[in-house]
C-alpha cells in the first residue's frame, strides 16, 4: 500500500491523470444538476398548487420543505447506510451503480401527481446521489498526488457546478409554461434523468483506484492500475519518472470495520466533521436551495425570480476556480474558515437588498463563496481518513449534513413565515460562524501531506 501510495504521489501534473478526474467530474455534474434543480423547480411545484411556501404545521407533507426535506434524507440514509458499498466493491463499480440508482427514480418522480409521491420518489433519488458524493471525493483524493489534492478537488466542482447554470437556465425557459402536455418543471427532471444513457462512455476504460485495490489486498490489479497510469503520465512527459520518495510501511493497512472511524484520533476527527457538517447545510443548502423562495415571499414574480437565481448561478463555477488557485498554496482550514466569515456577512447583507443590483451582487457573492468553501472542505474530509475505511468514514461524518438538511427546511419555513428573509439569514451566519470556530481551532493541517501520512 505505501509503494503504490509513493509511486502516485511522485507523479508530475499531466494531462492523463487530470483525464480521468475529469470523467470521474463530468458524472458528478449529473448529482450536482439533481440537487440544485430542486431550488429552481421549487417555484413551480408551488406554481402548479402541488406544494405551498409555508405551511401551517411544521411537517406537513403538503408543504415545499417536504419536498426539500425527502431529498435530503435520501442523501442522509445513502451516506450513513450504504457508503460502506465503495469500501467495499470499489469506487467505479459504486459511481456506475449511484448514477443509475437516481436517474431512474427521477424520472419516475418527474410523472408524480401528489406531494407524497413525489417526496417518496425524491427520497429513492437521494439514497443514490448520497453514495455518489462521498465515493466521488474518496475516487478522485486516491488517485492524484498529494500536492495537488485540492486542486484536482477543486476541478471536480468547476465541472460538476456547470450544471448548475444549466438548471437554472432550462428552469428559467421551461418553469413558466407546460409543454407537450407537461408541466415545465417536469421536463427540467427529466433532462436531470439523462445520466442513465450518458455515464457509460465516460465510465468505459476508467481505471479503479489503485489505492483501493491494495488496500483491499488485490495487489495484482493493483500493480496493473499504477503501471497504466505510470506508462501513461511518462508517455506524455516524454522521459521518466522521478523514483518515489521512501516510506515506512502505513499502519493504515488491513481490514475495515466500522468502529475504526472511533479509534485513536479518528475519534476526534469524527466529532469535529460530524459538528462541522450538521452546520454546514444550514449554511450551505439555507441558501441554495431556498433563494427563489426567499425571493418570492418578498413579492418578486417567478419569470424574474428565475432571471435572478440563472444569473446568480452563473457564478457556481467560479468558486471551485478560486479553490483550484489557492488550493494547494493556503491552508485548507483557513480557506473555510475565512471562507465562513465572508459568507456570513454577504448573506446578511443579501437580506437587506430589494433592488435587481443588489440581489444579484450579493447573491453573486454568497454563491462564489458557499461553492470555493465546499471545494475546500470535500478535499479537507476526505484527507482525515485511511483508504481503507475513508468512503465509510467521510459517509458517516457527511451524513450528518444531509441528516440537518432534513429538518432545516421546515426550520427555514417556520423562520421565513415568522421573521422573514432576516431571519432567515441571521440562522445561515450563526452555523457560518460556528464552523469558523470548531475548524479554525481544532482542524488539523493538511496541505501538501501524504493520504498516509495524515493517517498515520
Amino acid at each position: 500500500m505505501s509503494d503504490i501510495a509513493a509511486r502516485i504521489d511522485r507523479l508530475p501534473a499531466s494531462r492523463f491523470v487530470r483525464g480521468m478526474v475529469t470523467r470521474i467530474s463530468i458524472t458528478a455534474m449529473f448529482e450536482a444538476y439533481d440537487i440544485f434543480m430542486i431550488a429552481y423547480i421549487a417555484v413551480g411545484l408551488i406554481k402548479g398548487g402541488i406544494f405551498q411556501p409555508t405551511t401551517p404545521s411544521f411537517f406537513d407533507v403538503n408543504g415545499i420543505a417536504s419536498f426539500i426535506g425527502a431529498g435530503f434524507a435520501g442523501m442522509f440514509f445513502g451516506t450513513l447506510i450504504f457508503t460502506w458499498v465503495s469500501d467495499m466493491f470499489g469506487r467505479r463499480t459504486t459511481l456506475a451503480i449511484s448514477v443509475v440508482w437516481y436517474s431512474i427514480a427521477t424520472a419516475v418522480m418527474a410523472f408524480g401527481q401528489s406531494p407524497a409521491e413525489i417526496d417518496l420518489w425524491r427520497f429513492v433519488a437521494g439514497l443514490g446521489i448520497g453514495v455518489q458524493l462521498i465515493t466521488v471525493d474518496a475516487y478522485i483524493s486516491e488517485l492524484v498526488p498529494a500536492a495537488s489534492r485540492g486542486r484536482n478537488i477543486a476541478l471536480l466542482f468547476v465541472i460538476a457546478n456547470l450544471s448548475v447554470p444549466l438548471a437554472a437556465a432550462f428552469a428559467m425557459l421551461f418553469v413558466p409554461n407546460a409543454y407537450f402536455g407537461l408541466d415545465g418543471w417536469r421536463i427540467v427532471v427529466l433532462i436531470g434523468s439523462s445520466g442513465l444513457v450518458l455515464i457509460w462512455p465516460l465510465l468505459h476504460g476508467l481505471l479503479e483506484s489503485p489505492r483501493w485495490l491494495a488496500a483491499r489486498g488485490r495487489n495484482d490489479e493493483a500493480e496493473t492500475a499504477m503501471k497504466t497510469i505510470e506508462q501513461g503520465v511518462a508517455r506524455e512527459s516524454q522521459k521518466s519518472l522521478p523514483a518515489p520518495a521512501p516510506v515506512r510501511q502505513s499502519a493504515a493497512s488491513g481490514g475495515a470495520r466500522w468502529s475504526d472511524i472511533w479509534s485513536g484520533k479518528y475519534a476526534g476527527r469524527t466529532l469535529l466533521l460530524s459538528l462541522f457538517n450538521l452546520c454546514n447545510t444550514v449554511g450551505f443548502y439555507g441558501f441554495a436551495a431556498w433563494v427563489p423562495t426567499l425571493l418570492t415571499s418578498e413579492g418578486i414574480t417567478v419569470p424574474k425570480t428565475l432571471q435572478y437565481v440563472f444569473i446568480m448561478a452563473l457564478m457556481n463555477p467560479l468558486g471551485p476556480l478560486f479553490a483550484m488557485k489557492f488550493a494547494d498554496r493556503v491552508e485548507r482550514k483557513w480557506q473555510i474558515t475565512a471562507l465562513s466569515i465572508l459568507i456570513a456577512a454577504c448573506g446578511i447583507l443579501w437580506s437587506f437588498q430589494r433592488d435587481a443590483v443588489g440581489i444579484i451582487c450579493f447573491g453573486a457573492l454568497v454563491t462564489i463563496g458557499l461553492n470555493w468553501f465546499v471545494a475546500a472542505f470535500h478535499a479537507y474530509q476526505a484527507e482525515l481518513f485511511p483508504t481503507r475505511i475513508r468512503a465509510r468514514a467521510v459517509g458517516f461524518v457527511y451524513c450528518w449534513s444531509r441528516f440537518s438538511a432534513i429538518f432545516v427546511g421546515f426550520v427555514i419555513a417556520m423562520i421565513l413565515r415568522g421573521y422573514g428573509t432576516l431571519g432567515v439569514f441571521s440562522l445561515i451566519a450563526a452555523a457560518m460562524l460556528i464552523i469558523a470556530v470548531i475548524i479554525g481551532v481544532f482542524g488539523p493541517l493538511t496541505n501538501g501531506r501524504r493520504l498516509e501520512e495524515l493517517s498515520e
